[in-house]
């Protein structure tokens, strides 16, 4: 008799027996993938709030302790000691890098921080007025694919590192250049002698014969954003990119599918929610005693608190509320700091929150960071893809390097008409 755990179903007369599948940090799945050919049944589940989609090595969330690790890393650990570079290599690659490692990756993003000069002129499709940078982020980023077609089949690790090479450091000069055009200025090119951060911020605001020379509390809370956001298990993003990869659709492709899921204002576009809200309050259309009465009376939402994951508080939250103080003790000042310690310190002394688990999440802060380095709200989620990349790659050669992957395709409850007869259209009414 097998010791291995099993579900009974119990349906119409007839039982059916389930394996039950644990994780290494004891989480338990019934396995159902031979449910239909056995019963004919399928399962329900609108939002898949309840669904395993696949096996992961990569991050462990356990939103009920407050928990994240990067391929077994507690985040705190890594925001701590490490930098954005280094744990793109540790999601992508499985390990931290060594020496030579690092040396390596760092070469190869700084060989390929430019673009080819073709593609520039892809930005020139867009409007300069009211531009949207995730829409020309996505664009560009399927477009590069076309650029190097040798890597659109990824053959062998080689052609893999050099794929994500590409990406990591294409993504933020694309991302710059996006910027740019949406303002008008010329574009930056980036420096070889700059960190990874650095450059960005140096793409983003020098101008001609005037290099942006950002302090280094700027770098290092850039740095810190970007890994954060890094990866966060299968969120809507990821879960695209791992949908549209199990098509065999190549990485460039598949990541841009997921830079096009997490433009939502639900999902990157989450901290950009919360400025416009501390915004509202700062030009006096509420108080803040105001908002948090609508907010319990359900005429609006308190954005940045609560997680979908998260059911005590979110980690990454703990982790950029210091850097937040951090970075404003070095003179970035922003006013809506206050408004937003008033507007916690009063929801979290507030049962109505507290009962409901409702605490500050990364996009609370995220975004009072961000406004306080320069970067305007449109290009919140442009960060947020910068910083989620290593995810989704990662992701994605998980993927593509399991050979059981099959081909994503979700069933249905079908609702509509049942069979009825063609009426031509002289007779319908």
């Amino acid at each position: 008799m097998s010791d291995k755990k099993t579900a009974i179903l119990k349906y119409d007369g007839k039982e059916y027996e389930l394996p039950v599948i644990t994780g290494s940090e004891g989480e338990t799945g019934i396995d159902i993938t031979k449910l239909r050919a056995q019963s004919g049944l399928i399962t329900y589940d609108p939002g898949y709030g309840n669904t395993g989609s696949c096996t992961s090595n990569i991050t462990f969330v356990d939103g009920e302790n407050g928990i994240l690790r990067y391929r077994g890393y507690p985040i705190e650990d890594l925001a701590a000691h490490g930098k954005f570079i280094e744990t793109a290599w540790l999601l992508i690659f499985g390990e931290l890098p060594l020496k030579e490692d690092l040396a390596r990756f760092s070469a190869l993003l700084t060989a390929e921080e430019l673009i080819h000069e073709d593609l520039i002129h892809h930005f020139n499709g867009f409007p300069s007025h009211k531009n949207q940078p995730m829409a020309i982020l996505s664009a560009v980023i399927n477009a590069l694919g076309s650029y190097h077609p040798e890597l659109y089949d990824i053959n062998n690790k080689s052609e893999f590192f050099l794929a994500v090479g590409k990406i990591i450091s294409k993504v933020r000069t694309i991302a710059a250049f996006s910027y740019r055009k949406s303002i008008g200025r010329p574009f930056v090119y980036p420096d070889p002698e700059l960190s990874y951060c650095h450059n960005f911020l140096h793409m983003m605001f020098s101008i001609p014969f005037k290099q942006y020379d950002p302090p280094i509390e700027a770098v290092k809370a850039l740095s810190l954003i970007f890994q954060l956001h890094a990866d966060h298990e299968q969120n809507c993003s990821t879960s695209t990119v791992r949908m549209v990869g199990s098509t065999q659709a190549n990485i460039f492709a598949s990541v841009s599918s997921g830079i096009c899921a997490l433009w939502g204002r639900l999902h990157g576009g989450a901290n950009a929610a919360v400025i416009d809200m501390l915004e509202n309050i700062k030009n006096g259309d509420y108080t803040i005693d105001e908002y948090i009465a609508k907010v319990k009376k359900k005429e609006c939402r308190l954005m940045g608190f609560g997680h979908r994951i998260y059911k005590s508080f979110d980690p990454r939250a703990r982790i950029l509320k210091k850097a937040t103080h951090d970075l404003l003790q070095h003179g970035f000042n922003d006013e809506l700091l206050d408004i937003a310690m008033q507007l916690e310190e009063k929801a979290l002394s507030d049962d109505y929150f507290t009962e409901r688990k409702l605490y500050p999440n990364v996009d609370f802060y995220s975004g009072i960071i961000l406004r306080a380095l320069g970067i305007p709200v449109a290009m919140f989620p442009v960060m947020f893809a910068i910083g989620r990349m290593p995810g989704w790659i990662a992701h994605w050669y998980e993927d593509f390097s399991n050979p059981n992957t099959r081909i994503n395709r979700p069933r249905q409850i079908y609702t509509g008409e049942t069979p009825r007869n063609y009426v031509p259209i002289d007779f319908r009414k």
